[in-house]
């Protein structure tokens, strides 16, 4: 990445390109967030609605610097041991047989089975203490699942890149992985978390940055019906709904339409194909029984200007 101190060089603008090279369009904010965290070394707290592209940031960064992608996916009653490592118990088991058939001297073994050769390192030491020389990002996915005592186990792995084993010490991550952690809001996280990361909110894309993302993914579909595509989304969003579609549901919407033809959006077709785009019963049901009308009058309004 080009530095900031060679003159005419934009590294932001360079980050924006090399991830749209990738499929991901990020706008300027997103990208300089993105820039100062490598610089300076500091993880990402990204939030914003299912299906804006959080996930995907990780990945683009991994791909555009030639890093390794370690995730893991956050979830209720998220344990230590399935985040941090587990001790391979069997294999100690089978260690401590084999010293005792050969009369070797308890505090050897002690020392001998709680050693790395016995240790198995999941996705947060994997990321601290990888076992090859390549660059890692890690994905935190959908932090706000995990409950509010996993997150006091992150904080030290995102203050000072590192993590504490009772039996061996602290390990410090010889090159620090780039962390991004998201977050879709299903409850607050605390300060303490926030504290320690950048923050950048991901609204869902205006018009032209979803055109340009749909172009970019999908570079044989009708530009004219790619347009169509993101307009009528747009309106839906602009209701009521509990679960908006995100830009993973109008790309696929795009995919489904490409599929059956393409041509114009027309009630009948958006009738059939609704399911693609919004994806609960309760917003199925107030799109055909109450919205549909108003989402038909402004497409139709924006689609002939």
């Amino acid at each position: 990445m080009p530095s900031e101190d060679e003159p005419g060089t934009d590294p932001v603008a360079d980050l924006a390109d090399r991830l749209a090279a990738t499929g991901y369009v990020a706008d300027r904010a997103l990208a300089m967030v993105l820039y100062l965290a490598q610089q300076l070394e500091s993880p990402i707290l990204l939030e914003g609605e299912p299906g804006v592209g959080k996930t995907s940031v990780a990945e683009a960064l991994a791909d555009i610097t030639g890093a390794r992608l370690v995730r893991l996916q956050c979830y209720e009653g998220l344990a230590a041991h399935h985040a941090l490592y587990e001790w391979d118990y069997p294999r100690q088991l089978l260690s401590i047989r084999l010293s005792e058939a050969r009369g070797g001297a308890t505090a050897d073994l002690k020392s001998s089975i709680f050693s790395p050769e016995f240790l198995l390192r999941r996705p947060l030491l994997d990321a601290i203490w990888p076992g090859d020389d390549r660059p890692v990002v890690l994905l935190i996915d959908e932090i706000d699942r995990a409950d509010e005592e996993f997150e006091a186990l992150l904080l030290e792995l995102l203050s000072q890149f590192q993590i504490t084993i009772p039996e061996i010490g602290t390990i410090s991550a010889q090159r620090r992985p780039v962390i991004v952690l998201t977050a879709n809001r299903t409850r607050s996280l605390s300060d303490a978390l926030r504290r320690r990361c950048l923050y950048h909110w991901i609204p869902f894309p205006d018009l032209d940055r979803e055109t340009a993302i749909l172009q970019s993914r999908l570079p044989g579909a009708s530009a004219l019906l790619v347009q169509q595509t993101c307009l009528f989304v747009e309106r839906i969003r602009a209701g009521y709904y509990r679960k908006a579609p995100g830009i993973s549901e109008t790309l696929d919407w795009l995919r489904a339409l490409t599929l059956l033809g393409g041509g114009e959006i027309t009630p009948a077709r958006v009738a059939e194909t609704i399911g693609v785009l919004l994806k609960d019963s309760e917003d199925m049901r107030m799109f055909r029984e109450k919205d549909h009308e108003r989402v038909y009058r402004e497409y139709g309004l924006r689609a002939t200007t």
